[in-house]
């Protein structure tokens, strides 16, 4: 009998801790709320509202504590009844200012991108350069006249466009394999920011839905669904810059929503050749509830983008006064490209617990780049202007299957996603080419047609028990490459085909509600350019990364988050193409060890500070000390700042970023400077109006975006020299703004 009773209590305890809280959240105008946090503050299990607003939270009973919360909405306590425990419930979240309180601290591997989340909703992007500034440690230089793709530093990387690090947009890939400028080539301008809905990033190459390129990490930009209200703007400012951009409701039904937005910028810079910059950009997003759970967003878009640059100018030619900071060596430099996208997004819910997720893509893409950086090294008479050019067709899709809380015992959970997908890019006429005056092909240096397809799947797992969680993952990725000479005397036609697998596994430590330790580790990639794979024969073409992450997130009080890690990682042989040459250089093996910190604080309701400093320290491995180090990579980086808000009329910011001197060749004879800059706005709001100050490097700092060192030769010299060559950062840059919501 003694025995039956224990079995018996042990079953009912089983059968109070099984039982589960289902329903559905919404907010104050009966819509559904997604992403929003389900945290059992006494089971420590969390989860997430569906598409549709559905959850279910496992491992229920009576009388616990159910948090739940999401940026923009004022966060609920529940207690748990009977009646809760047997019915569905509906959960009504009100509209709320931004605030630090409204991000809990729960087991998730990407929760610190939910904290920075709070940055980004406090202080939206005002610029598409600013997009990229917003992830911590990420530091970005512009030196094409604001046309071209934007220089990348993350972990000790310079990452030169995006080969290390995987960009996305609502799932349609931004970096651009084998392209005419270089590998991983990542344009971000077709993107208006203030379409930006959030941003995800993950660093370190941890996560299983993240594939070629994330080695140093990921970014993801969201794109908001729909919009609350029409809204313009009208921008001005020093050197002849003019903005105006606008979002427009064009359905708002019980089922459907949709809007469309577009801007148009034109500036000519702070150069004393005018840039010419024009940029124009027109997206239209459509949202529809089918039945039985569904939900489909189509996004079409289309961005154009034309620019003259000054180049990047060797330090001596300012040193003897023939040309000034903003001056040029050759001002003929400069390009045009575009990208047309079309962006199919459909959400399956199949109960509370298990979804799909497809995502469909196509995009088409036009580049032509002419740029000159060593003047008159081998050719005295004509210059060494290059062009870059290609017109690319990218297609692909992807489908993710993901399944919550299933119980395994008593004291486990577990979830997982499978996923499968693919994608195909074909390049043609693929050029480098030596011009004159942008006008005159004088020799071809390279011109091809590429064909390369990625096909892959993964399997991300996560196990909870008590406070640990463990998240076993791998994902396998089959590449063909391609390849077609067109100036080979004969025809010429190559093609390579190479596997990767690549383990991860993740492990967190709940320490209580507001302390969580955690353990990163993993295998990553980038595939190399597809002319580099027929040149050496398929071998080392995907080269590995190896990563592993120590660190811990705090947030002791509702007002502080902290975050703090040690990372280690180590990269695999490889062999590079390097686009402006049209030759493939080796590049030995490479480690990286790093320290990232970071702090944010609502000191008051209308006020938030925010800090991240990042240490890395980067040698290659093969080479002897002294000779070792890697080429612009950054040790230390720092942004940070302080935002007002919700202070009656008045709102806006004091923005801080800064970067260390760094080495700029092998063995740091030659030193790239660094800078730290202050940016600056203020907003004044007046019923639907809006009245904005928007000041770039508000202390006039003379700093310089982006620097190599570079061999180069002027017209009138005998010999070529070794030094610094750079594109001028802004100087103190005013612009107004008026905007008008209704």
């Amino acid at each position: 009998m003694k025995h039956i009773l224990t079995v018996a209590v042990i079953l009912l305890s089983y059968l109070t801790y099984a039982q589960q809280v289902t329903g559905k959240i919404i907010n104050t105008e009966n819509t559904p709320v997604e992403e929003v946090s389900i945290f059992n503050k006494t089971t420590q299990i969390h989860t997430h509202s569906s598409t549709t607003g559905g959850f279910s939270i496992n491992k229920t009973k009576v009388n616990d504590t159910i948090y739940v919360s999401r940026l923009g909405y004022e966060p609920k306590t529940i207690r748990v009844t009977k009646d809760n425990l047997n019915t569905p419930i509906t959960i009504t979240l009100k509209d709320a200012n931004i605030s630090l309180n409204q991000v809990r601290l729960v087991a998730e591997i990407n929760a610190f991108s939910k904290f920075v989340d709070v940055d980004v909703q406090s202080s939206p992007v005002k610029s598409s350069q600013e997009i990229l500034r917003k992830v911590p440690g990420l530091i970005i230089g512009q030196h094409a006249g604001g046309g071209k793709a934007e220089q990348i530093f993350l972990r000790g990387f310079d990452i030169d466009h995006g080969t290390d690090v995987n960009l996305t947009v609502d799932g349609l890939p931004v970096n651009m394999v084998s392209h005419a400028h270089g590998q991983g080539y990542s344009d971000l301008h077709f993107v208006i920011p203030e379409t930006i809905d959030n941003i995800n990033f993950g660093k370190g190459p941890y996560y299983a839905d993240q594939g070629n390129f994330a080695t140093a990490g990921y970014v993801g930009l969201g794109l908001k669904k729909s919009i609350d209200n029409n809204y313009i703007s009208l921008e001005a400012g020093q050197f002849n810059t003019n903005r105006i951009m606008g979002m427009f409701n064009v359905v708002d039904t019980e089922k459907s929503s949709a809007y469309i937005a577009s801007e148009l910028s034109l500036t000519d810079g702070p150069f004393d050749s005018p840039q010419n910059f024009s940029r124009i950009n027109i997206l239209a997003r459509y949202n529809y509830k089918l039945a039985g759970d569904q939900e489909l967003n189509l996004t079409a878009s289309h961005f154009q983008s034309k620019w003259d640059a000054s180049g990047q100018i060797p330090q001596r030619a300012i040193d003897n006064g023939s040309i000034d900071r903003f001056g040029s060596i050759d001002d003929t430099e400069g390009g045009e490209t575009s990208r047309t996208n079309l962006l199919l997004n459909h959400t399956k819910v199949i109960d509370d617990d298990k979804s799909f997720k497809t995502t469909a893509y196509i995009s088409q893409y036009n580049f032509e780049l002419f740029s000159n950086f060593t003047f008159f090294l081998d050719d005295p008479i004509n210059g060494d202007q290059i062009r870059q050019f290609e017109e690319r067709i990218t297609t692909g899709a992807n489908t993710v299957y993901e399944h919550r809380n299933i119980e395994l015992g008593e004291n486990t959970m577990f979830k997982y996603q499978a996923g499968v997908g693919f994608r195909y890019d074909n390049v043609d006429d693929v050029e480098l080419s030596h011009t004159l005056n942008r006008k005159t092909i004088l020799d071809y240096k390279a011109l091809g047609d590429i064909d390369e397809v990625n096909t892959y799947a993964f399997l991300n797992t996560e196990f909870k028990t008590g406070k640990w969680t463990f998240n076993p993952s791998a994902r396998i990725d089959y590449f063909k490459f391609q390849y077609e000479d067109k100036l080979s005397e004969t025809y010429s036609d190559k093609a390579e085909t190479k596997m990767r697998i690549s383990p991860k596994m993740n492990t967190i430590y709940s320490v209580n509600n507001t302390v969580q330790l955690f353990l990163k580790a993993g295998m990553g990639f980038h595939s190399n350019d597809t002319r580099v794979v027929v040149a050496n024969n398929g071998e080392s073409i995907l080269p590995a990364a190896y990563g592993a992450d120590l660190g811990t997130l705090l947030k002791p009080t509702d007002k502080l988050a902290l975050n703090a890690s040690l990372w280690y990682l180590f990269l695999e042989q490889e062999f590079v193409y390097v686009g402006d040459a049209a030759i493939v250089e080796p590049s030995g093996r490479t480690q990286r060890l790093g320290v990232d910190l970071g702090a944010r604080y609502q000191a008051l309701d209308w006020l938030y500070l925010y800090a991240d400093i990042n240490y890395s320290h980067g040698r290659s491995v093969d080479d002897p000390n002294g000779e070792n180090y890697i080429p612009l990579a950054p040790d230390l980086t720092s942004a940070g700042g302080l935002l007002v808000d919700n202070l009656g009329r008045f709102s806006g910011g004091l923005n801080y970023r800064y970067i260390d001197d760094r080495p700029a060749n092998e063995d740091d004879s030659i030193v790239a400077s660094g800078y730290f800059v202050t940016d600056f706005n203020v907003n004044y709001t007046w019923n639907k109006w809006t009245y904005s100050i928007i000041v770039e490097n508000l202390f006039d700092t003379e700093w310089n975006e982006t620097q190599f060192a570079t061999e180069s030769r002027l017209f009138d010299e005998q010999a070529s020299v070794d030094e610094i060559h750079f594109t001028p950062g802004t100087p103190f840059y005013i612009r107004g703004k008026i905007a008008f919501t209704f």
